[in-house]
């Protein structure tokens, strides 16, 4: 049985690298998401930029692009001429030198020869041609033609087999014979294919016979086809690349190729069969070559022309850009081959990184088919964005990252048994003292029982209902101010939805009209090209939200960039203008005279520097004992954390501070922060 094992150099990268980190991932994919991009378009495009120590298939492409037009600019395609050309001057200079010098030559017969050699035709094919039948008087002449008609012939199969060139140097005359009998039974091969009668036999038996002329070891008779196929095209379009003189030179020329037209009426039939068994290949297409100062011969320039289609392939590949398009398309051994090992390695790592972030669990399909981030990966986006505002938080006193366990309340000192509900923490030495005591009056009983248990007691900490009104009107979007509106509504979702689980959250857009929204429609929403400021219709849903939650303290948080200019008509329909009219001023104000008398906490957050607004937000604030903050963009999160913390912790968000905190002054609002990180 023939052993099929197959060895080749390992090109996987450093085997003791660690596993691909998709946390860089996730948070780069979040803010795609809240900037308006699909969850499959911004995974997309974190893979195109690539990560802070990884390249991404742009640069790759580059790489590609650039290899693409050395390529094409350091060569042209005279090369097999020019070599056919030096050969020839060589040739009839020797002649020359041999009738000068040759004394006992008749006169006649002489001057003969010196006209032939002085009215040879400038076409190097036509003069190889007239040349065919000339007895050469000089030796070295005669070697020098004869060159040229085994280089015509090496060059010829080395445009169909690679690296016949060099093996068929020097070749004798029963090599050429052992390369037109493998020429042969290749074609009744082939034939047979393409009649459907070949069988595995019949492969099998050729490869014995001729197997040292296929270097790639091909296992079936499709895998030669294959490589025999991509290489005659190659060829094809390498003619087809030629200027029609340079091509109608090599046409003429090929006929001299190793004496004998044999050679090429065996490689036409190969070109028509492998045409007839692989129509899909290029066959028809061309390139553009510079007048760079390499020449290309036949045989190297159709591996260029093979290295361009590799090179077309693999950006098509890195473009990602047709349907079903995945990563693992991507051909790791034409990258290695055309850029070097480290872009094959790249190109893994990207492959490694898209597999991780689809079978992670942070992305799902939904019923629609489309691609959208699961809680799990909002909770992640959730908590880095946590962590961000803690950084800035800490930053503006210079206070470090504290970190306490648990967020039930503060430890009042005092003990009690342990009942089943409960999360306070154990009282360590009070349960093993009781465990002890326990066991002196029974020595067979277990270590430490459930009745033991004793936790510390923590002072009542009061429940929050906490509306979150957020601008989602056209000029938020226009100045920028989008996504972190978006990361404030889910930092702060996840502080409440891991530390504070008592609390309920509303998130509320309002835009030309309001609506409830939860955080995965938030998260996700498109920026609004609307204009209006429904500021009147969000607090008539927050309102809703405290009276649900009678026993609640209620918490109110506006975020926002522009004076109302829309309200609901008692029918429902909205009503616009703008500058704002004085009802849609007056039915805002109610609704916050009414979010007061329900005793809410408000704080607004103006951005932007429009001096009206300031004014309007003011007096509004003043109107209801509330706080303004004016954060900068990048600082609403940090901002809006804290005015809820300070919320929890003081029972006022602004403490004394009025209408006039201003901008930084949150950073006062709590004492030991950061505990509600991690």
């Amino acid at each position: 049985m023939a052993d099929l094992t197959r060895f080749k150099r390992y090109d996987g990268g450093d085997p003791l690298a660690p596993p691909v980190d998709i946390a860089e991932a996730l948070d780069a994919i979040g803010e795609d998401v809240m900037a308006g991009y699909s969850p499959e378009r911004a995974m997309q495009e974190f893979l195109r930029r690539g990560g802070q120590d990884q390249a991404g298939l742009d640069d790759l492409a580059r790489r590609v692009a650039e290899r693409r037009r050395e390529l094409l600019a350091q060569h042209n395609l005279d090369g097999t001429l020019n070599e056919v050309k030096e050969l020839l001057d060589r040739a009839v200079l020797a002649e020359r030198q041999q009738l000068a010098r040759d004394p006992m030559m008749d006169e006649g017969d002489r001057a003969f020869r010196e006209m032939r050699m002085q009215n040879l035709p400038d076409s190097p094919a036509a003069a190889v041609t007239e040349l065919g039948d000339y007895d050469w008087t000089s030796a070295e002449a005669r070697e020098a033609f004869e060159q040229i008609k085994d280089l015509l012939g090496r060059e010829m199969l080395d445009q169909r087999f690679a690296g016949m060139k060099n093996a068929l140097e020097n070749a004798t005359d029963g090599d050429r014979a052992a390369i037109n009998a493998m020429l042969s039974d290749l074609n009744d091969l082939l034939e047979k294919r393409a009649a459907g009668t070949d069988t595995p036999e019949d492969f099998a038996e050729f490869m014995a016979k001729h197997g040292q002329h296929f270097p790639e070891d091909p296992r079936d008779l499709d895998e030669l086809l294959d490589t025999l196929a991509e290489r005659s095209a190659a060829a094809q379009r390498m003619l087809n690349s030629m200027s029609p003189e340079q091509r109608q030179e090599l046409m003429e020329l090929s006929a001299q190729a190793f004496g004998s037209p044999a050679l090429m009426e065996q490689l036409d039939r190969l070109d028509q069969n492998l045409m007839g068994l692989r129509p899909g290949e290029d066959w028809n297409g061309s390139q553009q070559f510079g007048d760079g100062d390499q020449g290309l011969g036949l045989g190297d320039g159709t591996g260029v022309l093979q290295d361009l289609a590799d090179l077309d392939a693999l950006a098509d590949q890195l473009s990602q850009s047709y349907g079903g398009a995945r990563l693992d398309d991507v051909d790791l051994d034409k990258l290695a081959r055309q850029l070097g090992d480290q872009a094959s390695v790249d190109a893994r790592k990207l492959q490694e990184l898209e597999r991780a972030l689809r079978q992670s669990g942070a992305m799902e399909r939904g019923f629609d088919g489309e691609l959208r981030l699961t809680p799990k990966a909002m909770r992640q986006l959730g908590k880095a964005l946590l962590r961000d505002v803690a950084e800035r938080m800490s930053g503006r006193q210079g206070q470090r990252d504290l970190r306490r366990a648990g967020a039930a309340g503060d430890l009042s000192g005092a003990t009690r048994s342990w009942e089943f509900g409960d999360t306070e923490p154990w009282d360590i030495p009070r349960t093993m003292v009781n465990g002890m005591i326990r066991r002196a009056g029974d020595p067979t009983g277990p270590r430490l029982s459930v009745e033991d248990i004793e936790v510390a007691e923590t002072e009542a900490r009061t429940q929050a209902a906490v509306a979150l009104c957020v601008d989602t009107s056209f000029s938020m979007a226009m100045d920028g101010r989008w996504v972190p509106m978006k990361q404030t509504a889910l930092a702060l979702h996840t502080l409440i939805g891991s530390r504070f689980r008592g609390d309920d959250l509303e998130l509320i857009g309002f835009g030309r009209h309001a609506e409830t929204m939860r955080i995965e429609q938030l998260t996700a929403l498109d920026a609004r090209w609307a204009k209006g400021t429904n500021l009147h219709h969000a607090l008539l849903l927050a309102n809703r939200h405290f009276r649900k939650h009678p026993n609640a303290q209620p918490v109110l948080l506006i975020v926002t960039d522009g004076e109302p200019t829309s309200h609901l008509e008692p029918d429902g329909q909205v009503y616009f203008d703008y500058p704002p009219h004085p009802m849609t001023i007056a039915l805002a104000v109610r609704e916050l005279d009414n979010a007061r008398r329900l005793g809410a906490q408000t704080t607004f957050f103006r951005l932007g520097e429009d001096p009206g607004l300031a004014r309007f937000i003011e007096q509004m604030a003043r109107r209801v004992d509330g706080s303004v903050i004016a954060p900068e963009a990048d600082d609403l999160g940090a901002a809006v954390v804290g005015s809820y913390l300070g919320s929890r912790g003081r029972g006022r968000p602004g403490g004394s501070g009025g209408a006039g905190g201003g901008p930084g002054s949150y950073g006062d609002w709590f004492g030991g922060r950061g505990f509600w990180v991690g």
